[in-house]
């Protein structure tokens, strides 16, 4: 069993294992590092400065929580309408960015930040970074209810949101959440990303 709770500070470290456990083989984060298969450690020193920078300051982190141990099953990191999230605006954060990837890295990450970045709408938006699941609570249904808790306040407050998806079988839990393909992302080697829009709908609680 687990619960859905608010991150802190404090977990950024927990959040970025299960991330990087998490997106080891996702191809938007190969094309971003220039490595097929990143090692979770390599990984884990790049999102914690993300999770610091970016939703935990601007935005809502949200955990899924084994109510036994307490210990991180899943992370949904959203950022909050008009949150930058480009990695060189990340000033605080640029020794730790440099750290994780080195400068070309660095430039390489940049650059495919600035592609997605030029793809999301212009209406404002909540814009669901990062959603990962630790391998352990894969298939229990973790993904989506830290997805449905978040909508649902989405819903209560009118709000639209935006991912993008390069897992063409995550895209059905999207689509199964109100989400609609609105772009097919060019521009990052080796990978085209679907954006991926919902949205805000007044009618969608009373509907469910």
């Amino acid at each position: 069993m687990f619960t859905i709770t608010p991150a802190a500070p404090a977990d950024v470290r927990a959040i970025a294992d299960v991330l990087a456990e998490a997106f080891q083989t996702d191809t938007v984060v190969a094309a971003a590092t220039g490595r097929r298969r990143p090692d979770v450690p390599r990984l884990a020193a790049l999102f914690r400065p993300l999770v610091r920078a970016g939703a935990l300051r601007h935005g809502r982190v949200d955990l899924a929580r084994d109510t036994t141990d307490g210990s991180i099953l899943g992370v949904a990191l959203w950022e909050a309408p008009a949150a930058g999230s480009h990695l060189l605006t990340q000033a605080a954060e640029l020794p730790a960015f440099l750290r994780a990837l080195g400068l070309r890295g660095l430039l390489r990450a940049a650059r495919s930040q600035a592609v997605l970045a030029s793809f999301r709408p212009a209406a404002p938006h909540w814009y669901l970074a990062q959603i990962g699941v630790s391998a352990r609570a894969r298939g229990a249904g973790v993904g989506s209810a830290l997805l449905a808790s978040r909508l649902e306040a989405l819903d209560a407050t009118h709000e639209a949101a935006y991912l993008e998806s390069s897992n063409e079988r995550n895209r059905s839990l999207y689509l199964r959440n109100g989400f609609a393909t609105i772009a097919t992302i060019g521009g990052i080697p080796g990978v085209e990303p679907a954006g991926m829009w919902r949205a805000p709908n007044p009618d969608r609680l009373a509907a469910v």
